[in-house]
């Protein structure tokens, strides 16, 4: 069985830099920040401050149009009013209800916004941030084990990766996970290295803060993690073992704390608990955001999401589909193969080699992914696959670098055709990815026809180079080789940065048809599988119309109109509300969160969702509605006319009886009466649903 050693080092004739003295002083510290060790090729650093600004580019380009999630928008202008609703992760500053996350991400992205004013870019900024110091932080880790060329490819890789461009240039938390998972990874190979329990704690609590910013998600590379420690760590297996039960306690604690502190608190005086069915966040993590995103609607353990997939139907050729293929798939065929023959070349190296645990890691990285999220009968949006793209861009650079030594370096007949294979197979299923959008437009066209040159002068170059031993042409050849697989991708990222918003259901390059857009909060959405998804709600920017104090920023607001349990709110309904609030805490309770985190965006007033994302949850009782309205806390509600989307009937039904029904005239007209008393309207109003004013009187 074939093993690789180390390149050897490289003269100063070759391309290096002599070293400079030990001690060069601040100056020369400054300029190895832009030049790299001297040990390192000349075109090392500045290849990776071109990759990471091209990156930053591509995430931040206009970015003030960048509108994002409204529902995680709403919850960080909440915790922008209030500290209360900013711990708990509220919806509503009022803190009636949290998101279905916990709340790390929303931390970042409301520092942002209470340091810098609350707008499109403050928001932005942070995702801006970490999706740039993702590619640095994987371009660090694969050069250490397998050199420059590698973590070249990898940065490039990760940075054009059409997702992860389309998500970093949104307000769900997927870019702060991925940044915290690579943390992660970084304390792992160091502890590896070293065989130090430290590195291995501070993992832990990388893991652990990934943990607070998207639950059991975060959790999907452990088995990998624990594996490559268990593995090549240095030390003794007793030691090793010791170290990964300190790390495991580490783990827990930086997971649970939000969740215990939180519920240990009585629910009377914190939010519900949005997504649980029992207003508790351990169900959320089991249940919601747990196994009910991987067995989908009618799971028997916790409770489940309603299994709405806006990624086609679960299977393992999910990832290749219409709809996720252009997001993740195209350098699969490359990484698998790189994968395998990368171990099978590591096979005799010993149990500590840090090579091997690299791949064993990447690789596990990219199979668990890959396997959760094609397998995944549960709520499934393209943007979560974004978490799987360092995986398969460490195995395109190191892997892509350890075949092109066994290309040049093994025998012919066992490793002369595994590079041009690799290279021939991705490059033909890019192809096949851009066919499928031909006519979308010239980017496309363009980028196949590079790929088909770039990828037939990749194969055949390495093939005649190798035959005729000829070292630039199979230089040559891997650089065409590289273009050919990254041109399909780049197009896609070009596509995807240039978008003028992209809405609540990112994705990249244009509608391939079929599948699901949606709302990225949660399960329900609007239909169409475009590179955008707008719907739910107005963008945060433009003042209501009649005045008010709504968020700041310079997005612009979609026409349209808010559904709120079979009742549209317009804006003269909004600026009508807030006239006539009297003093209350909410300005009004609607069904389900997304209709609230518009209205809140618009008003700038909390908003009470009775019934969560899906409008399922028991967020709203019959007895709590009584105690607001009593209080004074609550003047308007809006029902619908069957008692659903969020209002169970019961509420409903009281509402009805009791309630006085407002005429749309009342607000389209901006008549100054908040209410009308006619017996005929109300009763009308109540078999059809709308909108109803509770004083305190009414709640006996």
């Amino acid at each position: 069985m074939t093993t690789l050693a180390p390149p050897p080092t490289s003269s100063p004739s070759s391309g290096h830099r002599a070293a400079p003295p030990a001690d060069g002083g601040f100056v020369a510290r400054g300029r190895r920040l832009f030049t790299g060790p001297a040990e390192d090729p000349r075109w090392t650093r500045p290849a990776l401050w071109a990759i990471l600004l091209a990156a930053t580019a591509l995430y931040a380009w206009n970015i003030t149009s960048i509108s994002g999630n409204s529902f995680y928008n709403a919850a960080v202008y909440s915790g922008t009013k209030s500290w209360k609703a900013f711990f708990f992760g509220a919806l509503d500053s009022g803190s009636f209800i949290t998101v279905d996350k916990p709340p790390f991400a929303l931390w970042v992205m409301g520092l942002s916004a209470r340091a810098f004013g609350f707008g499109t870019w403050q928001l932005a900024l942070p995702m801006v941030a970490v999706g740039t110091g993702s590619v640095a932080l994987l371009h660090r880790m694969v050069k250490r084990d397998f050199g420059p060329v590698a973590a070249t490819v990898a940065a490039l890789a990760l940075a054009l990766t059409p997702i992860t461009v389309a998500i970093n240039r949104d307000t769900n938390p997927d870019p702060i996970l991925v940044f915290l998972m690579l943390l992660g990874a970084a304390g792992l190979f160091k502890a590896v290295r070293t065989g130090r329990l430290m590195p291995l704690v501070w993992s832990a609590v990388a893991i652990g803060f990934a943990f607070n910013t998207k639950m059991m998600q975060a959790y999907v590379v452990l088995p990998a993690f624990f594996l490559v420690h268990l593995w090549a760590a240095r030390g003794s297996l007793g030691r090793r073992i010791r170290h990964l039960a300190v790390a495991t306690v580490a783990l827990v604690v930086s997971s649970a704390w939000w969740m215990v502190v939180v519920d240990l608190i009585p629910a009377s005086s914190r939010p519900y608990i949005g997504g649980s069915t029992d207003n508790t966040v351990w169900d959320l993590v089991i249940g919601y955001n747990g196994f009910g995103r991987i067995f989908g609607a009618g799971s028997s353990v916790g409770s489940a999401g309603n299994g709405a997939s806006f990624g086609g139907s679960a299977g393992v050729h999910r990832l290749f589909n219409e709809i996720m293929g252009g997001q993740i798939s195209w350098l699969i065929p490359f990484a698998t193969i790189a994968l395998i023959a990368g171990l099978i070349l590591r096979g005799r190296a010993p149990r500590t080699d840090a090579r091997r645990a690299a791949l064993m890691l990447w690789g596990g990285w990219f199979v668990l992914h890959y396997l959760t999220f094609a397998l995944a009968e549960g709520t499934f949006h393209p943007y979560y696959v974004t978490a799987m793209a360092p995986g398969i861009a460490a195995l395109a650079g190191a892997g892509g670098v350890t075949l092109y030594r066994a290309f040049r370096e093994g025998s012919a007949a066992k490793w002369g055709w595994v590079l041009p294979a690799a290279v021939a197979a991705s490059a033909a299923w890019a192809i096949v990815l851009l066919q499928r959008v031909s006519g979308s437009g010239t980017l496309y066209t363009v980028a196949e026809i590079v790929v088909g040159a770039a990828g037939t002068v990749a194969v055949l170059g390495l093939l005649a180079g190798r035959f005729a031993r000829r070292d630039r042409l199979i230089g040559f050849a891997a650089l065409a080789a590289v273009v050919a697989l990254l041109a399909g991708p780049a197009a896609y990222s070009v596509s995807a940065a240039t978008s003028a918003t992209n809405g609540t259901n990112p994705t990249a390059g244009p509608s391939t048809g079929g599948g699901m857009g949606g709302m990225g909060g949660g399960p329900g959405g609007a239909s169409g599988s475009g590179r955008t998804s707008g719907t739910g709600g107005r963008s945060m920017g433009e003042p209501p119309s009649g005045g008010g104090s709504a968020p700041s920023g310079s997005g612009t607001r979609p026409s349209g109109q808010m559904g709120g349990g079979g009742t549209q709110v317009s804006s003269a309904m909004i600026t009508y509300l807030k006239k006539h609030q009297d003093g209350a805490t909410w300005l009004l309770a609607v069904a389900t969160d997304q209709t609230a985190s518009s209205i809140i965006l618009e008003s700038g007033q909390p908003v009470i969702s009775m019934g969560g994302w899906s409008g399922s949850d028991n967020a709203m009782t019959l007895a709590k509605l009584k105690s607001l309205v009593k209080s004074g806390k609550l003047h308007y509600i809006i029902v619908s006319s069957d008692g659903g989307q969020g209002t169970n009937s019961e509420i409903a039904t009281w509402v009805k009886a009791h309630g006085t029904a407002v005429k749309s005239s009342a607000y389209s007209s901006d008549s100054s009466s908040p209410t009308s008393s006619s017996t005929s309207t109300t009763s009308a109003a109540s078999s059809t649903g709308g909108l109803y004013r509770l004083d305190a009187s009414d709640a006996g």
